[in-house]
């Protein structure tokens, strides 16, 4: 059990210490890992910015993913998705609706500048937690198109299915507990607050 978001960041800081001094880049999915990210980037003296990836929704069950779509455009789409409710049609248009959720927070995010180029650098991806793993495959899978140096996903706490659907596409996976008996992310955080964009905007700009 993590007190809050910045405990589980420190642990995490404390796992990644050995990227201290080579000004990794620290990629946030937002907006709950916003926070997480930042504290890891003043601890390893690294570099803060985001990944745009969003979850599909289960047409049955809207905190349920079927999927993630990352900001090209590319989705993964779960075995599963068919016996969720989600036919092909359904999928396309949910694709599209979280398409146009990444380009408006790609607008309000980074309005005055581009992402950071993550080539040839150490580039750590963080999340809050990992469930069905499905965003953060989509975040590692852009990612390595752009050829970082080493590819790090990093969690607090994850889904051992969530686990190894991620591994294969990172050159590290540090998560400091993946338990049997999950159900969400949020059970294993005292305080676990909605990040608002507000936050965000205040600490990319920060």
């Amino acid at each position: 059990m993590f007190e809050d978001r910045d405990d589980a960041a420190r642990q995490l800081a404390a796992r990644l210490h050995a990227y201290r001094g080579r000004h990794p880049l620290l990629l946030a999915i937002p907006r709950g890992a916003v926070p997480m990210a930042k504290l890891l980037a003043d601890e390893l003296d690294g570099e803060l910015d985001v990944v745009l990836v969003r979850k599909l929704r289960s047409p049955r069950h809207a905190e349920t993913a079927i999927g993630a779509v990352d900001e090209s455009g590319w989705r993964y789409v779960t075995p599963y998705a068919t016996a969720m409710g989600a036919d092909q049609d359904y999928i396309e248009r949910e694709t599209q609706a979280q398409l146009a959720t990444i380009r408006a927070r790609r607008q309000s995010y980074t309005p005055i500048r581009p992402p950071r180029n993550p080539a040839g650098r150490v580039v750590i991806v963080v999340d809050d937690g990992l469930a069905t793993g499905a965003t953060m495959l989509a975040a590692l899978h852009a990612l390595r198109h752009q050829k970082p140096a080493r590819l790090v996903c990093a969690v607090p706490v994850a889904s051992p299915d969530a686990l190894e659907l991620v591994r294969p596409q990172a050159d590290e996976v540090v998560c400091l507990h993946a338990p049997y008996y999950f159900q969400a992310v949020g059970q294993f955080y005292r305080h676990f607050p909605q990040v608002e964009d507000e936050e965000v905007l205040a600490l990319l700009g920060g």
